[in-house]
């Protein structure tokens, strides 16, 4: 098999169960919306909950993928065993705490958003019973990450379908009380996808630890390796905890802005994320690639295979870019017949359509750069840039009163300055040396 065809083996199975994670997102939205205002408000504010916990997740997550990698392609698999079974160890205790604070002050937390009595009564209620299941979440991102760091995305492609089918199916029963079930409203939705999460765990769990699976089963540990796979994961949590929160920051500039504004990014961001696909899926793929090949001391296979991933990348990235940047309005019309928020979120589109090529460079090279152990690297260069060249520059923008061109603009060279700076650390391989 060509590197070509390994690239693509890899990445294109990992997109498309990325371009199902956002269609199940979306029409999880859509059922829970026909409950009402409140309800959506709910399960919304709970989804941001969910994406800080899953911040912390990568403090094993990346951790014991870089480790599974590098051991897969020595061919030490009985050593990736181990660092799976520390792993999930570190997922259950961590499940536990983070469940358990959740249950103990899940309305404190949507009243500290702002949340109003009838949000705070179902977010609380919704947020409560997935911290009932939090094992289950915990586990199913390590599961998910061991599996494509040993070189199968295709099983967790077809993991991901039948569990969307049944998540969805399990909704419609749930929620508005069919096939003998009570009405359960979100309450049923934290069900319904509690149960999803039930099936990918023991899907994931055959496919594991079955005789000629990518990994067999041996019951020991080693607080070595599990040192290993936190100095690994800790740079990597930090940057997703800082990233959201400079995100955070950075979508409180445009929403100074006017509401049609705020309305019109937020539209954006869902069209933009089909373009996040391949840039999610070859970002997968350089990450298991780099870590394998090191593992197997073939650097210059590790170094090769993230060029070619972020070539194809920049193709299909690229391709997208030009639709975003020509037909911005056609493809917002399918969320909003308002002229304002159409015009709004159209703005937005021909600004990131313009910096796909530099994006996708981005995804990949910091993917293989966390596949090679160089977290540390990769939350550097992603912290600085998004402080020196977006964030700073954005609220100068704002207070000269550029308004939100001023923002898209200083966004749009963040974007091209980080997708540079990531190139020209890729390209020193000093990053191929990386001791975990």
């Amino acid at each position: 098999m060509t590197m070509k065809q390994t690239v693509l083996r890899l990445a294109i199975p990992a997109a498309l169960k990325h371009l199902l994670d956002i269609i199940q997102i979306l029409i999880d939205m859509i059922m829970v919306g026909a409950l009402g205002v409140s309800a959506l408000a709910a399960v919304g504010l709970s989804m941001q909950f969910i994406m800080v916990i899953q911040a912390l997740m990568s403090l094993y997550v990346v951790g014991s993928g870089v480790l599974i990698a590098r051991y897969i392609g020595s061919g030490r698999r009985n050593r990736a065993a181990v660092v799976l079974n520390m792993a999930i160890l570190f997922a259950l205790a961590g499940a536990f705490i983070v469940g358990s604070i959740g249950w103990l002050f899940a309305d404190d937390f949507f009243r500290w958003m702002g949340s109003g009595d009838d949000v705070i009564k179902l977010g609380s209620a919704y947020f409560k019973i997935l911290c009932l299941g939090m094992g289950l979440i915990f586990l199913d991102a390590l599961a998910y990450n061991a599996l494509s760091s040993a070189g199968d995305t295709r099983s967790s492609l077809v993991i991901k379908i039948v569990s969307a089918v049944i998540h969805i199916g399990l909704n419609y029963l749930f929620i508005f009380g069919h096939g003998g079930f009570p009405a359960m409203g979100v309450e049923g939705a934290a069900y319904a996808t509690l149960c999803s999460y039930t099936f990918n765990l023991l899907a994931y769990g055959w496919v594991l630890l079955r005789s000629n699976g990518v990994m067999k089963f041996v019951p020991l540990g080693s607080l070595r390796e599990l040192k290993r796979m936190l100095h690994i994961g800790m740079p990597a949590a930090f940057e997703r905890f800082a990233g959201s929160g400079s995100f955070l920051l950075f979508v409180g500039m445009i929403a100074s802005c006017g509401t049609h504004t705020l309305a019109g990014y937020q539209i954006g961001l869902r069209v933009e994320a089909l373009a996040f696909m391949p840039g999610f899926g070859f970002s997968v793929a350089a990450m298991a690639l780099a870590g394998q090949y090191i593992g197997a001391k073939n650097y210059e296979y590790a170094y090769d295979s993230g060029i070619l991933s972020a070539k194809i990348a920049m193709i299909f990235m690229g391709s997208v870019g030009v639709v975003l940047f020509a037909f911005p309005e056609f493809l917002v019309s399918w969320f909003t017949t308002d002229s304002t928020t159409i015009e709004q979120a159209s703005l937005y589109l021909r600004f990131v359509g313009i910096v796909q090529l530099p994006l996708a460079l981005t995804f990949v090279l910091s993917g293989a750069l966390r596949g090679a152990g160089a977290t540390r690297l990769s939350m550097q260069i992603t912290i600085l840039s998004l402080w020196i060249f977006r964030l700073i520059p954005s609220y100068i923008a704002l207070k000269l009163g550029w308004g939100i061109i001023g923002i898209y603009s200083a966004m749009s060279f963040e974007t091209l300055i980080k997708g540079w700076w990531f190139w020209k650390v890729y390209r020193k391989k000093e990053w191929l040396n990386h001791k975990v």
